[in-house]
């Protein structure tokens, strides 16, 4: 559930000098989706649902660029289309499809056209659609980012890395969990 309605905090005195950006983040404490407009001064945002406040690191925001996540301690951010990725795979699945269909029954016009019609829909895509900033440890997504091509594009060796610390950190978790002693005795009848 997205809402627009999380709590900025910022000085927006100078008109001049505010950018505002997009950022759609999970909140740490509830976990629910939030959406916020952040300009360049901003020093806070809350969580429309639990009211949770997330102070934005000195620095993170300069002019407009993000120089890291602003919803938790990663630096490890990437360049993305943004286009829902299944939305993306279901079409060219369904242009394959298609055209496999049309060689089945020997319409080779079609089968052609059919998976030219389907590279020219992703094309089109892939230039209309914008860009936006992803991070890799919590899946923030920060939309109207100036400069983001300065972060990169996707990188598996970043993405695997952050896997594998989250991974070993619910193992983590979870064995200190299960170390810790019963606070209450339990009584058998």
């Amino acid at each position: 559930m997205m809402t627009d309605d999380s709590k900025v905090h910022s000085d927006q005195s100078n008109p001049l000098r505010f950018h505002a950006m997009n950022v759609t983040y999970s909140c740490p404490k509830c976990e629910s989706i939030n959406q916020a407009e952040i300009g360049d001064d901003a020093t806070a945002m809350s969580c429309s649902h639990c009211e949770h406040t997330l102070q934005i690191p000195p620095g993170a925001l300069n002019d407009g660029k993000v120089t890291r996540c602003l919803a938790c301690p990663s630096a490890d951010l990437f360049v993305r289309k943004d286009f829902p990725q299944r939305l993306g795979v279901t079409l060219v699945t369904i242009g394959l499809l298609g055209s496999s269909v049309a060689w089945a029954y020997g319409y080779l016009y079609w089968t052609f056209g059919i998976l030219f019609a389907s590279a020219l829909v992703d094309l089109l895509l892939y230039a209309l659609v914008p860009n936006a900033l992803m991070c890799y440890h919590c899946g923030a997504m920060y939309r109207g980012v100036r400069n983001m091509e300065e972060h990169g594009s996707f990188s598996l060796e970043v993405h695997e890395r952050h896997r594998q610390q989250k991974i070993r950190l619910a193992e983590l978790q979870h064995a200190q969990s299960a170390r810790q002693p019963i606070s209450q005795p339990i009584e058998m009848d």
